[in-house]
C-alpha cells in the first residue's frame, strides 16, 4: 500500500436543518477521517469512513473498533484479503484513501473503467422534501440555479402532499425538468398502484424502493408502467437485481459506504453500464471528501453521468476542504473536485490517533 504511518481524525459537522433517516431525527454529522502517508513522506491521502444512523447497521463507534483491530495487524499490504468482511464504512473509507495514495505517488487521476472520454461534467439532482409550499420553494430556487433534475421524498404518510407536489412541479415546469421520487420502500404494492394512478401520466422518470417488498416491482410495473430504481434492495437481497427484469427497472442507486466499498460501486455501476440501465451515484450525507470522490467515480464510469445524488453537501453547515464541494450551475466539475477533494483542511478536525505501519 506504500504506507508508512496511518493518522484517524473525528468530525462533527452540525445540519444546517434536522434530518430524519428511517425514523431517526439527526442534528449533526459525524465521521472519521483516516490519512495515509506514503513510505518517503512526501504524500498524505485521506478517506472517509461515515456510517449513518438508521442506513448503516454498524454504528461509528464499532466501525473505529474494527479499523483499530485491522491497524493492529499492522498487515495491510494486501488489500484484496484484508478488506474482506469489513463494515462498509470501513471498507469504502480505505478503498478510498488507498486509490488517493496510489494516485498522489503516480500523478495520475484514479481509473475505473475502460470509459473513454471521461465525463466533463456531472449533473446533480436537487432533494427536495416536505409540503407543497416548502418543495415548490426550493424548486423555483433550485431551478433558477440551473437544477434540472429533483428528486422527491414520498411515503406511506404522505401521499395526498406527496401527489399534490408532484402535479403542482408537473404543472409548473412540465418536460422541462426531470422528476425522480424516492419511496425507501414506505409503500405495499396497493399503496404504490393507488398513489401511481393519483399523479400526472409521464410526470416522473421513476420512483426509487418504491415498495416495502421489492420482489413485487415486476408487478407494479405491470400495473403501472412507471420504472422503478434499486436502492437499498442492492445490499438487503442484492439476489433479487438478478430476478427482477431490467424491463421493469431505470437505474441502479449506488451508495459506495452503504454498499461495501468501492469496488462494490464499481461491480452495481457496470452492471448497469451493460444492462443499460442509470447508474446514479449518491451520498450518505457526507463531507467532500467522499462527495469529490464519488464525482470522479461517476465520471470516469460512464461518457454521460446520470444526474447524480450529491446535493446532501447543502445540508451540512460547513465541509472539510480547503475549497468547499459544490456544484455551478447544477453541474460538478470532476476533474476540479478531485483534486480539491484531496486538500483536506485539517484545523476542522480532532486527531485521535497515530499508528506506524
Amino acid at each position: 500500500m506504500n504506507a508508512s504511518h496511518v493518522v484517524l481524525y473525528r468530525y462533527t459537522i452540525p445540519f444546517t436543518e434536522p434530518i430524519t433517516v428511517k425514523r431517526q431525527r439527526l442534528v449533526q454529522r459525524e465521521g472519521i477521517i483516516i490519512a495515509l502517508r506514503s513510505t518517503d513522506g512526501q504524500h498524505v491521502a485521506y478517506g472517509e469512513i461515515a456510517p449513518l444512523p438508521g442506513l448503516h447497521q454498524e454504528t461509528l463507534q464499532s466501525a473505529e473498533a474494527q479499523l483499530f483491530e485491522l491497524l493492529a495487524k499492522h498487515d495491510l499490504a494486501a488489500p484484496e484479503m484484508v478488506l474482506d468482511g469489513l463494515y462498509p464504512s470501513v471498507r469504502t473509507g480505505l478503498e478510498m484513501a488507498m486509490i488517493n495514495l496510489d494516485a498522489a505517488i503516480s500523478g495520475v487521476l484514479p481509473s475505473f473503467s475502460d470509459v473513454r472520454p471521461i465525463a466533463q461534467n456531472v449533473q446533480v439532482n436537487a432533494l427536495l422534501f416536505g409540503d407543497t409550499p416548502l418543495v415548490m420553494q426550493r424548486a423555483e430556487e433550485y431551478f433558477t440555479l440551473g437544477y434540472r433534475t429533483f428528486k422527491l421524498k414520498v411515503s406511506a404518510n404522505t401521499i395526498t402532499n406527496s401527489v399534490n407536489s408532484i402535479r403542482e412541479l408537473h404543472r409548473t415546469f412540465g418536460d422541462t425538468v426531470e422528476l425522480r421520487l424516492d419511496a425507501n420502500q414506505s409503500l405495499s404494492l396497493d399503496e404504490a398502484i393507488s398513489f401511481a394512478k393519483q399523479i400526472p401520466l409521464g410526470s416522473i422518470t421513476y420512483i426509487e424502493e418504491p415498495l416495502q417488498q421489492a420482489e413485487l416491482i415486476c408487478d407494479f410495473y405491470a400495473q403501472t408502467a412507471i420504472h422503478s430504481a434499486l436502492d437499498e434492495t442492492l445490499w438487503q437481497k442484492p439476489e433479487l437485481l438478478s430476478q427482477i427484469p431490467e424491463a421493469c427497472l431505470a437505474a441502479l442507486i449506488l451508495k459506495p459506504n452503504r454498499l461495501g466499498g468501492i469496488s462494490a460501486a464499481l461491480h452495481f455501476a457496470q452492471y448497469a453500464r451493460e444492462k443499460n440501465l442509470l447508474a446514479v451515484f449518491s451520498s450518505a450525507f457526507e463531507s467532500g471528501i467522499s462527495l469529490s470522490f464519488y464525482t470522479w467515480l461517476a465520471a470516469s464510469t460512464a461518457s454521460k453521468p446520470a444526474a447524480c445524488g450529491l446535493d446532501t453537501y447543502r445540508y451540512l453547515q460547513h465541509d472539510l476542504l480547503e475549497t468547499p464541494f459544490g456544484a455551478e450551475n447544477a453541474l460538478l466539475d470532476p476533474q476540479k473536485l478531485y483534486r480539491d477533494g484531496v486538500m483536506v483542511r485539517l484545523r476542522g478536525l480532532r486527531r485521535t490517533s497515530l499508528w506506524t505501519m
